[in-house]
């Protein structure tokens, strides 16, 4: 009896186990493996991308808020420029309505001594017809000209008080008349200078303007293909959740087809041999359930490095600490000459030269009266053939000595130029050898 059961319940099993591993079974098992395989490996390639697409946006924005930031800063120095150049004009024409009165003054003062020139021939004519004195008579005669005529004839002791009076009244108005025309030439090159200034400013403000709407356009161009970078992203993102949404219907579908399979075949076993069929299932099922309940074994997890610090940076000189500025700066008349202007970044050539100098530790005098004037004073002049690196070099821009920055080496200087806020310029060929005037001051 017993070796009839062992029979049935091995006729079975046999039965069983050619219905569960036919090859049209076993090729629908590896085609879903395959399948498997290959949409993870899309996977991976897509998380990948994603993965580089989103450190360049992180890097994209960083950029635009850096330009966002130096637009910022060349509002500032276009509003603060503006002004200035709104004072300057100011200035013009009140100084032109100085030169306008002291030019109607000197012509009173022309018409009085043209009268006390009649005069005085009245005098000296009136005398010689008399038989007066001589020597008054001589210093008339020997006159080259009528203010030499009076500086000579106050010389005369004999002259007679009258005459005395008048003549001393004359000398005054013509010292009165030379310091009013010096005044005249002072407040007129003042003027000039002042105008010169306006004319240069003007030219600097539309550089900046330029700059400005070119820098504008750029981060609008930025912004665009950042737009175009994040739709990319989406459809990226999108086609990764189809991938994976139609990976997990596949594998459910084809466990339900597995699972639709093994009923089947059980059932079949069932009808061929009621109780036999029973122990067959069950023996059939454990061995099922050992073979396809593999556990993965967890994956080891890294240790997390620690993060390193940052070697300390190295001491910086004159000649490299204002590189921090370059394309983070904006050149402003005046400015650099409060910590909010530092701050921001708003310099003009000789504010930034000072700033340099104190980061090493050189006061170069005091911040809110610093120019190019008291720089030039500074140091020790030296020839221009004996130039440093750290050696501070004069421009003659819109005056003498008008522009200044720190030579660099292999001819070229760091300074606030008004164009381009800080920057590394050329001084051996173009715009700036052009103006190089040969100062150079050593500190």
């Amino acid at each position: 009896m017993k070796k009839k059961m062992l029979l049935l319940n091995t006729t079975v099993l046999l039965g069983l186990g050619g219905v569960l591993s036919t090859p049209a079974y076993a090729s629908t098992i590896q085609d879903m493996e395959s399948q498997k395989s290959q949409i993870q490996n899309q996977r991976q390639d897509v998380q990948s991308n994603i993965k580089a697409a989103s450190d360049e946006l992180t890097r994209l924005q960083a950029e635009q808020d850096q330009m966002k930031a130096q637009l910022e800063r060349l509002t500032i120095a276009e509003e603060e420029n503006n002004k200035k150049a709104q004072k300057t004009e100011a200035d013009i024409k009140e100084t032109s309505k100085q030169v306008e009165q002291l030019e109607k003054e000197i012509k009173l003062l022309q018409e009085k001594l043209e009268k006390r020139n009649d005069i005085l021939k009245d005098r000296a004519r009136s005398l010689q017809e008399s038989g007066g004195n001589v020597e008054y008579l001589q210093v008339l005669l020997g006159s080259s000209s009528f203010s030499d005529f009076v500086d000579r004839a106050l010389a005369v002791s004999t002259i007679v008080d009258a005459d005395r009076g008048i003549l001393k009244e004359t000398k005054n108005m013509q010292d009165e008349l030379k310091t009013k025309q010096a005044d005249v030439k002072s407040k007129l090159a003042s003027l000039e200078d002042m105008k010169a200034e306006l004319d240069e400013m003007t030219v600097q403000l539309a550089a900046q303007k330029k700059q400005k709407d070119a820098l504008a356009k750029e981060l609008k161009d930025k912004e665009a293909k950042n737009e175009e970078l994040k739709a990319s992203l989406q459809a990226k993102d999108s086609s990764l959740a189809n991938e994976q949404s139609t990976l997990e219907q596949n594998i459910k579908d084809q466990k339900a087809a597995e699972e639709a399979a093994r009923k089947a075949a059980e059932q079949a076993a069932k009808e061929a041999a009621k109780k036999a069929a029973e122990q067959a299932q069950k023996a059939t099922a454990e061995k099922a359930d050992s073979s396809s309940a593999k556990a993965e074994a967890p994956k080891a997890s890294s240790n997390d490095v620690a993060p390193t610090s940052a070697p300390a940076p190295k001491a910086s000189n004159v000649v490299t600490v204002g590189n921090r500025w370059i394309g983070n700066s904006a050149y402003v008349f005046g400015g650099g000459r409060s910590q909010s202007d530092i701050n921001h970044g708003l310099f003009d050539c000789s504010s930034f030269v000072h700033w340099a100098y104190s980061q090493v530790g050189v006061n170069l005098g005091p911040l809110g009266s610093v120019s190019t004037e008291t720089l030039k004073h500074a140091g020790t002049q030296v020839s221009s053939s004996q130039m440093q690196p750290g050696d501070l070099v004069f421009f003659d821009t819109y005056k003498k000595d008008g522009h200044v920055g720190i030579y660099v080496g292999g001819g070229k200087f760091i300074g606030a130029q008004s164009s381009t806020g800080v920057a590394i310029a050329n001084m051996s060929s173009g715009y700036w050898k052009q103006k190089f005037n040969g100062r150079v001051v050593r500190i």
